[in-house]
């Protein structure tokens, strides 16, 4: 029995509804059925991806595809860049060829989106053709760094959460997941050695409920943490998928929950595990030999973990009042030094710093390798690239995924400035501002998922979605047409996340049961955060943004 046939024309779209959308698409005539008797082969260096792509299939289809003919996958690194992929589909098969695994895998999610949306289940839910359009796929990403920042340290997010957090982003082909670990409200890694941090420091006594100028409680326990064995599983399932998973350990402002712990590792004393969000925390670590131990054994333990080249710091928000209250001779100097240290000690595990854009005021103290992620609008990604430093772009304008999606008043905790999905879908990483050279720095994009207002996954899915499919395209694709993106995402790929099971926001507004009418927001104005930010960055190293 033949495992494809010529498709009806009209049996099969002529042009696949792909997001991100590939950089060149031909459509051909007919297409290929994917039967029980489709085969997949692969050479041995591509056995992960297709195990990938049997497990990912084999269940909502009931196409297991065993050895043989059908679907090849092949690499080529000659022809193509590591994460670039050729995808050829005709009647008598796939052919997917990739310049690296990374690359084959990328192919896969495309490969995926050709058949219809009931194949993103995890189980069967109907018989019939599993057919996909003939077409020949040519595509390679934009940009390097593809990245989501969740925040696990506000809000906890369960173990099978991020695993299902990881899959979300693989299939949209982006390719780094900054897991930020630790805040005043919350410590969420294990560290040996200090057991408090997790027995004290992952726990507080209540949450605050909207935006923090309403002063609303909700007077309930909240916490939970990894075990080390829980982020090695993380890391594994994530590198499976080829996406690499950056920790981000805040040092050595936003340490509240640490020092609720430890008391002596403090600048000043704190009361208990933080409950209020935003602000500045007098949660700072004291300049002495048993912070920085504690530093160094924390960071180990890190890098023991996580193999990612880059080691997220923080080094943001730290206010100088908690070192000038003990004493200290040049408060305004201990942020450029603590940073300076921790470069130091990561160095030693081979890793390089990553800091936000607020430790280019420590001038010279910052390493010329340090990894700088400008988040203030576009000026910290302009000055850091412009002084020499390589650059993830993530201004909060642009990819901001706490700050609210619409006017309406049943908009669930509206805060921040508007940002919508023409927003997000007009990002761009590299400034127009910024010469061939400077913009050269910039690695790439990340969205960041900031939790103090979604306390879960539903949550999550609201306020990440669709507004990650329009980051994904602008990382992956770059510019391109909202209208035709809005096309591709209402006909075909709103139906993929509701297969996948995400609770995302629907275009005209929230479902009722999305809206949070007892917890108010604190909106502003793009031009109020403007200002905002403006006056936040005059201490980036005196550096220019115009």
């Amino acid at each position: 029995m033949s495992s494809s046939f010529v498709a009806p024309v009209a049996s099969v779209p002529s042009v696949p509804s792909v997001v991100p959308r590939p950089a060149r698409m031909t459509p051909g005539v007919g297409g290929f059925v994917l039967t029980p008797a489709t085969g997949l082969n692969a050479p041995p260096e591509l056995a992960g991806e297709a195990a990938w792509l049997r497990g990912a299939l084999g269940p909502a289809t009931g196409c297991l595809l065993p050895p043989g003919p059908g679907i090849e996958l092949r690499l080529d690194p000659e022809a193509l860049p590591a994460e670039g992929y050729r995808l050829e589909v005709t009647a008598a098969g796939v052919d997917l060829c990739g310049g690296a695994p990374a690359g084959v895998f990328a192919g896969l999610q495309t490969l995926r989106q050709l058949l219809p949306a009931d194949a993103f289940r995890r189980g069967r839910v109907r018989d019939g053709v599993w057919s996909m359009p003939a077409c020949l796929i040519e595509d390679a990403p934009a940009f390097g760094w593809r990245g989501v920042m969740l925040d696990v340290a506000r809000h906890f997010v369960p173990k099978q959460d991020v695993l299902r957090f990881v899959d979300l982003l693989a299939a949209h082909r982006l390719n780094v997941l900054h897991l930020h670990l630790t805040d005043d409200q919350g410590w969420r890694i294990e560290v040996p050695g200090w057991p408090r941090l997790t027995s004290v420091g992952a726990w507080r006594t209540a949450s605050m409920r909207g935006a923090r100028q309403h002063e609303r409680f909700d007077e309930k326990p909240h916490g939970g943490f990894y075990t080390g064995d829980d982020l090695r599983e993380i890391v594994a399932y994530a590198a499976d998928r080829h996406i690499t998973v950056v920790p981000e350990i805040d040092l050595p402002a936003h340490v509240q929950a640490a020092v609720a712990a430890y008391p002596s590792l403090g600048a000043v004393p704190v009361d208990g595990v933080r409950t209020r969000w935003g602000g500045l925390s007098d949660g700072v670590l004291a300049p002495t030999e048993e912070a920085l131990g504690f530093c160094r054994d924390v960071l180990a333990e890190v890098c023991a973990i996580f193999p990612s080249r880059y080691v997220c710091v923080g080094g943001d928000e730290v206010p100088t009042g908690p070192w000038e209250r003990m004493g200290h001779p040049d408060p305004g100097s201990l942020g450029g030094w603590f940073v300076a240290e921790l470069a130091k000690m990561l160095a030693a595990h081979g890793r390089v710093v990553f800091g936000w854009d607020e430790v280019l005021a420590g001038g010279d103290a910052v390493p010329s390798d340090a990894l700088i992620g400008g988040w203030r609008a576009e000026h910290g990604t302009i000055v850091a690239a412009r002084a020499g430093f390589d650059v993830v772009a993530c201004p909060d304008m642009s990819v901001y995924f706490d700050y609210r999606q619409g006017e309406a008043a049943d908009e669930p905790i509206p805060v921040g400035p508007l940002l919508t999905l023409a927003d997000v879908y007009a990002f761009r990483p590299v400034p127009s501002v910024l010469t061939a050279e400077e913009g050269a720095r910039i690695l790439g994009g990340q969205a960041q998922i900031w939790t103090e207002h979604m306390d879960s996954v539903r949550r999550i899915d609201y306020m990440a979605f669709p507004r990650m499919c329009a980051f994904a395209e602008a990382v992956w694709s770059g510019p391109g047409d909202f209208a035709e993106f809005t096309e591709r995402l209402t006909s075909a790929h709103l139906a993929r996340l509701d297969a996948l099971g995400v609770e995302y926001r629907p275009l005209d507004g929230p479902h009722p049961w999305q809206t949070r009418p007892d917890a108010p927001g604190f909106p502003k104005t793009r031009a109020e955060r403007e200002a905002e930010l403006l006056e936040l960055t005059e201490n980036i190293r005196g550096g220019t943004v115009g």
